[in-house]
């Protein structure tokens, strides 16, 4: 495993590294774990305090010895319009310090500032390296499978990150974003078959896009290539959402790692397919998403994580904008934290019928049962007597199409039960790009178009990009 070798690094490795041995045998105590968060909490927030601007500022006043569990949610929260307003204020340190530098995307606002320095490498891709060790083991064995990694762009993490935790497992990765000028499907599909390729990790909208250019040139998606797995990342990847993709490919999908280019990667995916939370690198709270009320460390709200580790950009009580489910673990794998579910963004959520709704929850009810499906738009009216009723825009595979009546029915019932409106299915020939542009923008954005108001920001952007993606290149 790639490590550090500046003696900078030297204390915190070993005392890190110390502790994450004893968290994947198993053997800290509650006590341990209180000790471990409480020093840590300490530790970064004196190290915030000292070096970076913004948290000088914003923490003035705090005493980093007297912090504990019980008074962190005493201090305030960290924001993305904190982060795209202070922008380099945010670090603790300079740029040059750092290992790597990396931007957000700036799609749906100001490109903030990522950089990493070497003990947020190594604390991040530690639990990404046990994750993917223990899921190779339990479907090649002793063999290592050569990876495909797909985007998205120079100044994200992706490739360097899971290129590095390739590397630490002992796998051939190559670097085939398929959206690249220089690659594009097409290229990107015949190094798939060329190369072998029995991984690909990618976001859910380019695994599916990949799929219909797959066809589009001509190929068999099960005798034509060796893909054994799709890792998917980067945008919510619901349980019906995966195993429709196995339907489609014929292939095992995990949704692998859940994390920010602000925070790194907070959870991953176990041998058994559930994730969990990267334990010795957060203090993770749930909040109630609309009062910013801590609700403690398990239930169902928006996740705010403190970062534990004193590198460039720890960030404090900062809110990630998601909804997420965290529960105490039941699970025989190899990752010892948390279960961690994610079911959408708090922006994501959808007023329909008399209720609101996350996204999970549509996703789920357009997709459970559904094999052969490309992609799903889901269209929302408003009729003369102002009831809602949803259009189901359904993309299948052509061998699929036959099951349509059945889809109709399935689709129907569930909006009828689970929300309350009419539904209808409409089976098209092709989605606009606009579907895949989750990753970039939002699963909202993407998945569903709202007709009984005017576009949003967000939406505007994903039709402006969807103009530009397309998968004949």
């Amino acid at each position: 495993m790639w490590l550090p070798t500046d003696e900078r690094y030297a204390q915190f490795l070993h005392e890190f590294i110390g502790t994450c041995d004893r968290y994947y045998d198993r053997s800290m105590s509650d006590e341990d774990w209180i000790d471990w968060y409480e020093r840590r909490l300490g530790v970064v927030v004196r190290h915030v305090q000292q070096r970076s601007p913004f948290y000088a500022r914003h923490l003035a006043g705090v005493d980093p010895g007297s912090l504990t569990l019980q008074t962190l949610a005493d201090l305030p929260f960290t924001t993305k319009d904190d982060l795209r307003r202070e922008m380099y204020d945010v670090l603790s340190g300079q740029v040059r310090d750092a290992v790597f530098f990396y931007e957000t995307t700036g799609t749906t606002g100001r490109a903030t500032p990522c950089p990493r320095d070497g003990k947020e490498i190594i604390a991040s891709n530690l639990h990404v390296t046990e994750s993917w060790r223990g899921i190779f083991d339990k479907h090649f064995g002793d063999r290592r499978p050569a990876i495909g990694l797909m985007g998205p762009t120079e100044v994200h993490s992706f490739g360097d990150t899971l290129g590095d935790v390739a590397r630490n497992v002992g796998s051939c990765n190559a670097k085939i974003w398929p959206y690249s000028p220089v690659i594009g499907f097409r290229k990107a599909l015949e190094l798939m078959q060329m190369l072998e390729l029995e991984v690909v990790v990618c976001t859910p909208g380019v695994c599916l896009n990949l799929a219909k250019a797959a066809l589009y040139y001509g190929y068999d998606l099960r005798r034509d290539f060796s893909v054994t797995l799709f890792f998917l990342t980067g945008e919510m990847c619901t349980p019906a959402l995966a195993a429709n993709i196995d339907s489609v490919w014929g292939v095992q999908t995990y949704n692998i790692l859940y994390g920010s280019q602000e925070a790194f990667v907070i959870g991953t995916a176990c041998r058994n397919q559930r994730m969990h939370l990267s334990e010795p690198n957060y203090v993770a709270e749930v909040l109630d998403p609309d009062t910013g009320r801590s609700l403690g460390p398990t239930g169902t709200g928006e996740l705010c994580v403190t970062t534990l580790i004193d590198g460039i950009k720890p960030l404090i009580r900062y809110r990630t904008g998601d909804l997420v489910r965290l529960s105490p673990s039941d699970c025989d794998c190899q990752l010892p934290g948390p279960r961690l579910d994610v079911v959408g963004r708090v922006l994501d959520r959808i007023e329909l019928g008399e209720g609101r709704f996350m996204a999970s929850e549509l996703e789920n009810a357009v997709l459970s049962g559904i094999t052969g499906a490309l992609g799903f738009q889901i269209v929302i009216d408003r009729d003369a007597a102002g009831d809602d009723w949803v259009t189901v825009r359904l993309e299948l595979l052509p061998d699929q199409r036959s099951q349509v009546e059945a889809v109709r029915a399935g689709v129907t019932s569930r909006f009828a039960e689970r929300f309350g409106v009419r539904a209808e299915v409409e089976l098209v020939e092709e989605l606009d790009q606009i579907t895949t542009t989750g990753a970039f923008v939002s699963w909202k954005a993407a998945r569903v178009l709202d007709r009984r108001r005017e576009r949003d920001a967000e939406e505007r952007v994903a039709a402006e990009m969807a103009v530009r993606r397309g998968y004949t290149t």
